[in-house]
């Protein structure tokens, strides 16, 4: 009875360990996967830095595109009405001189 006994605690203990062994494996599997992740996560993580960044450049430049373009229509609207001005100025010029 003793030697059966001990033979059933080695086979019981002989699958223990390979049962550790396996889960070892699952773990240590499970940390590759988690490590990769990770690595994905901070390449990610950096690329969204790197499009706000962009992103910001990207609005100051728009805002100052749009204030180029209020500056030019500002600057056309004066220039329409000054050759509206010099306009009428001919035509009042010229206006006596086909009067006479």
């Amino acid at each position: 009875g003793h030697e059966q006994l001990l033979k059933m605690m080695e086979e019981r203990m002989m699958d223990v360990e390979q049962k550790l062994r396996l889960v070892k494996r699952l773990l240590q599997d499970k940390v590759n996967q988690l490590k990769e992740q990770l690595s994905k996560n901070t390449k990610a993580d950096a690329m969204v830095k790197d499009l706000y960044v962009e992103n910001a450049q990207l609005l100051k430049a728009l805002e100052m595109t749009e204030q180029r373009q209020k500056t030019a229509e500002k600057k056309n609207y004066l220039l329409e009405e000054k050759i509206a001005n010099l306009n009428k100025i001919v035509k009042n010029l010229a206006s006596p001189a086909f009067n006479s």
